[in-house]
Order: C-alpha cells, then structure tokens, then sequence
C-alpha cells in the first residue's frame, strides 16, 4: 500500500465525458482519462484492506489489481503492467467495456465510493503502449502440435495467445471479414474503437498466431479436414443464437435482432464498405425491447443516426434507485437502477413491460401493443408474471430492435458432422477440462457457458492452454 490513509486523502475522480452534444455527432471514442497525477492519487486509494475481494470475488480474471495500484502509486509503470498482463490478456478492451466487478465488490464501496479500478487498468495499459512497453511475446520454444480456434472473439483470441506463448501452432479462424468477433461487430465503436482490435491483432501476427478470415469451417474447410491437420481444435463461436420474440407481427419490415444492427455502423466506419439495406434510425421512432447492454448500446447507435424519438422497455421490475457511491449489497454485485451514457442521451425506459404484437401498415411496423405486468409469488414460492387487466396501450415505432440476450451457441453444420453434444440449455457440453464429448475438441467461452461477460470468456479462454496441454501431448 502507496499511502496509508489514501482513500481519506483523495475523492474518487472516474472518467470525463466529452458532451453529449458533441459526442452525437459522430462515433468516436467519447471518454477522458485523468491525467498523470490524478491517476496516481486514484490507484492511492486503494487501501491494505488484507482481504482484497476485488482480486477474486469481483474479478472473472483474477486480476493482481492491489499490487498494480501500488505500483502506479509508486510510479512504476513496467511492474504495473507486467501484474495486469500476468492475469488480464487484454487490458485495452477491459478497461473500456468491463461492468468492473471489482469495483463492486472493493472494500472502499462498504461505506465509500471504490477505487476507479477499471480507469486505472485503461491508463496502465495505454501509457505502456505511449511508452513502447508492450511488445510482441515471443514463446522461448516452438511445439510441433497444432491447434485450430474457430472464432476470434474475446475467448478465443485469449486462448490463441496463451497457446501461442507455449509455442504451439495457433491458426484462428473467423467466418466474418475481420478479427474479433463480437468485440468488433457487437460493440459500438464509441465504446470500442475498432483500431484497438486492430493494435492487438497485429501484435498477435507478430509473435506467430495466424489468422484465416472469411472462412466458415464446415461450408468452405470440412470438419474432417480440421480435425485431420490440427492436433487439436478449440470451439470460441460464442452464443450465437438471440432470443427472439414470437408474437403476431414479428415478420414485419423494421424488426431486427440488436446485432443485426449494431454490426452496420461497425462495417461501414471501420471496413468502408457499403451495407445493403442499411438499418437508419434517422428521424424515425425507436423501440428498444431489452434492458441490458446490448440494448443500451443500440440506444446509443440510434441517438447518432439521428432518431426522432428513443424508447426502451423490460419486461422485469424497475430496479430500486441507487444515488450514493457505496455499495449496498457489498460485497455482491446489488441490483440497482444503472444509466448508461447512451442513457443520458436521450431515452424513454419503461419497465414491467410485456410486448403482446406489433402493428403494421403496408407491411412495415408502426407500432407495439403492450401491457403492464406484476410479478407475483406463485404456490411454489417462484415469481411469474401476470398482466394487469386494462393497462394495455401502444408504443409508436418505426423501428424495432430486439434486445433480449441469447440463448445458445450457434447449432451449426459444423458442430453436427463433428458429433458436438449439447448441456439442457443447447450450449456445447464440456467437461472439467474444458473438453467435449469428441477427444480432442475443446469449447470455451459463451459457447459453452452460454452468454456472459467478455472478461469472463477471456479467462477461460486464458486457462484452457493449461488444459489443452497435456491432452495434446497425449495425441
């Protein structure tokens, strides 16, 4: 610990935001770290709390977050960076879109506002990359065995670096046009700007991984071909399958799943490329069905094409108010009301909502029918959902995205020739080592744990390489 009473001396200061007029007009990057001696004072509130819950309770990666605090404090940048990187693959993409689970669940939120952990990771990172510190690793021996990762997001590429740093033979393959996956078409690039992927990748050229695009493994390469060149294979597709929502008027012009949309903008700023049928929510009404993330970033996307009116239902309970910097439910993730930025831009948000139809004219939607719901206890002490009579009324809408999460991996051509099976939620089944039922194929990430949060696909596409180890020595 840096200062011993830190966390007294120095007020919690996050992120600056550009305004929100300004960051409307375009789809940069809109936020502000702190400057040098702000950053110091910020990683100076960690405290010697001995028990640090940040480290494992609220980090999916297990990150050294005590130590690299520390030494920020101490202004000592190459030990802070060589502590995050020993847990954390990619810091640059965790710094910007993690929920911070470790702020949550850090022993300043029992009755103060938490260290800005994950401000400070983005700083260390991205002055390392400033100073020249992060540099291609190079495996200090080369392996025979090779290894085919089918899907190049946040599991995948975590999997393929580590097992490129054993000095295996690392082939990634991807069926879209660039690397990624969802970090690159699912995420906004104000959130994400796509030449930090860009940035990592070609870092990841340099030390040896070699990245096949355009390629969808069961239609343009056979399952039998991979399974004959690579010595193992690891599945990284993600849950693939959104969760749609099968009422009267579905089929209607103007209804999308919420990827459908998010990854144009995506393509057409980073790939220049012309997207038919290009989804534009210029001066049109917006429907946002969902109250998560995806959702909140397809409210972003339609505030900067210019929407006339955005709104966003749940179908669940408002969540209580929370307006205090502490933490309530500490040292567990509490569920309470969060506005995004993308919120304060501009948004109608309803909860206790459910969508019963949507209306049309000349085959477009218009419009959603809706009623409000309670929840109640039922016999068995579960909550269902009961709608309330006459609360029923109409959403205008032009536009309709669907934001409800996912439901699965993608049930493929490839995952049937190679004889995948599935867990009762329709995900690839694994066992404790990371394998499927067929020796030799391996599946992590929301592939296999269903959807969940990127820094979560990033650690179990870190610890695979362990597990995959010994199986390929085997073969």
């Amino acid at each position: 610990m840096g200062s011993i009473q830190g966390f007294i001396d120095f007020k919690r200061k996050d992120f600056d935001y550009k305004s929100i007029e300004e960051r409307l007009k375009n789809f940069d990057e809109f936020l502000i770290m702190q400057n040098d001696t702000e950053m110091k004072k910020q990683a100076g509130r960690c405290m010697d709390c001995s028990t640090p819950y940040c480290h494992a309770l609220g980090c999916p990666n297990f990150n050294l977050i005590p130590d690299w605090n520390d030494y920020i404090f101490r202004n000592d940048l190459k030990s802070a960076l060589d502590r995050l990187t020993l847990t954390n693959s990619f810091p640059e993409i965790t710094g910007r879109i993690c929920p911070a689970l470790c702020e949550i669940s850090c022993s300043l939120s029992i009755n103060l506002a938490p260290v800005t952990i994950k401000q400070i990771e983005l700083y260390i990172i991205e002055k390392a990359f400033e100073q020249g510190l992060v540099k291609p690793k190079l495996p200090k021996y080369e392996k025979t065995k090779n290894v085919a990762v089918i899907g190049s997001g946040p599991s995948g590429l975590a999997a393929a670096q580590e097992l490129r740093g054993m000095g295996y033979r690392v082939t990634v393959f991807e069926q879209a046009a660039e690397i990624g996956g969802l970090l690159r078409y699912g995420i906004p690039n104000f959130k994400l700007p796509k030449w930090i992927i860009d940035r990592r990748v070609e870092l990841m050229e340099k030390e040896g991984i070699e990245f096949e695009t355009n390629v969808v493994i069961g239609e343009d390469l056979s399952a039998d071909y991979i399974k004959e060149k690579f010595d193992a294979v690891l599945l990284c597709m993600g849950a693939g399958t959104p969760r749609d929502l099968p009422v009267e008027g579905r089929n209607l012009e103007g209804i999308y799943f919420a990827l459908e949309y998010l990854g144009q903008p995506n393509k057409l700023i980073h790939e220049k490329k012309i997207v038919k049928d290009i989804i534009n929510a210029e001066g049109k009404n917006v429907l946002v069905i969902g109250g998560g993330d995806t959702g909140s970033d397809c409210i972003g996307t339609a505030n900067r094409q210019g929407a006339n009116k955005v709104t966003q239902i749940e179908i669940l309970p408002k969540p209580r108010d929370w307006n205090e910097s502490y933490n309530p439910a500490w040292p567990n993730y509490p569920s309470i009301l969060r506005t995004s930025s993308s919120h304060k831009e501009g948004c109608i948000r309803d909860f206790e909502v459910n969508t019963k139809s949507f209306i049309s004219k000349d085959g477009h939607v218009i419009g959603a029918n809706c009623v409000g719901v309670e929840w109640v206890k039922d016999l068995n002490n579960k909550y269902i959902m009961q709608e309330i009579k006459g609360s029923d009324f109409v959403i205008d809408a032009d536009l309709v995205f669907l934001s409800m999460g996912f439901v699965h991996v993608k049930h493929s051509k490839l995952l049937s020739e190679l004889g995948i099976d599935y867990n009762a939620r329709g995900n690839i089944s694994i066992n404790s080592d990371y394998e499927t039922n067929i020796r030799g194929i391996f599946s992590a990430g929301d592939a296999s744990t269903g959807a969940s949060l990127v820094v979560r696909a990033m650690y179990h596409g870190r610890i695979i390489f362990i597990l995959l180890c010994l199986p390929i020595k085997q073969r």
